[in-house]
């Protein structure tokens, strides 16, 4: 693992146990986000832990200058109307399995997707400028896409481990395995666009996207639609990767 790796990494697994971890210790004190909105803070604060890594990692390598070229290399909004419809289509292919499957209950209105895709960029979205920026890339230096997606998959899931201790997070109480199958498949999904697009932006707005579905179609904890969605989402990865490199539909 490259040396950006292991300090990206390291920022990224220190602000989260720093700030889960209090969300976690106030969790055990029958503190819980519900009734303390103080730890939104902390809360909040942890899921931005690997947008915060990646520009301290980068701008300590020398990998970006500051933070307004930072932030052009994330939010690159330029890209042809078929990359948009792709991220649309897989982020759907991804929930729609779940959905006949599992079986879902009513959340927010379909509408309010509108609002709530910005909101999810604060709340999951911009991890992408970590993931799919730099350790993704930094891994396939050394290993093929399978393995990176793989191992990137992993340390994601890994992380993602005391929102499942942490009373009044949406991941309390669930199925920690289960969720694991959904990491991987939204990880091979994201690879994908990341490896066809060449574009964080569009593993934001993928990633932001079906965050928001969450909140409108509550699905059930059931291991077996988190497979399907995986299996599907797995091989649109590969598909998007093929057809970029025989066409430049989803090009700049």
């Amino acid at each position: 693992m490259s040396r950006l790796s292991r300090n990206y990494l390291g920022l990224t697994f220190l602000i989260m146990l720093i700030c889960w971890g209090t969300c976690f210790l106030c969790s055990l004190a029958g503190i819980s986000l519900e009734n303390n909105k103080l730890l939104y803070l902390p809360y909040l604060l942890g899921g931005l832990s690997p947008t915060i890594a990646s520009y301290l990692a980068l701008r300590r390598s020398g990998g970006t200058a500051n933070l307004k070229e930072w932030l052009k290399s994330i939010f690159d909004f330029k890209h042809n109307i078929f990359s948009y419809l792709m991220v649309v289509v897989v982020a759907v292919m991804f929930i729609l399995p779940q959905c006949l499957i599992s079986g879902y209950e009513n959340g927010a209105p379909v509408f309010a997707i509108i609002v709530m895709v910005p909101m999810m960029m604060i709340c999951g979205g911009l991890e992408e400028a970590g993931w799919r920026y730099i350790l993704l890339p930094e891994l396939e230096k050394k290993y093929s896409f399978t393995v990176s997606v793989i191992v990137v998959s992993a340390i994601w899931w890994l992380w993602h481990l005391p929102l499942f201790y942490i009373q009044g997070t949406g991941q309390y109480g669930q199925d920690y395995f289960a969720f694991g199958i959904s990491v991987l498949g939204m990880s091979f999904a994201l690879a994908g666009i990341r490896k066809s697009t060449g574009s964080i932006w569009l593993c934001v707005l993928f990633h932001s996207i079906v965050n928001s579905l969450m909140g409108i179609y509550i699905l059930n904890d059931n291991i077996w639609g988190n497979i399907a969605a995986a299996v599907v989402m797995i091989v649109c990865s590969y598909a998007l990767v093929n057809i970029s490199g025989k066409t430049k539909m989803f090009h700049k």
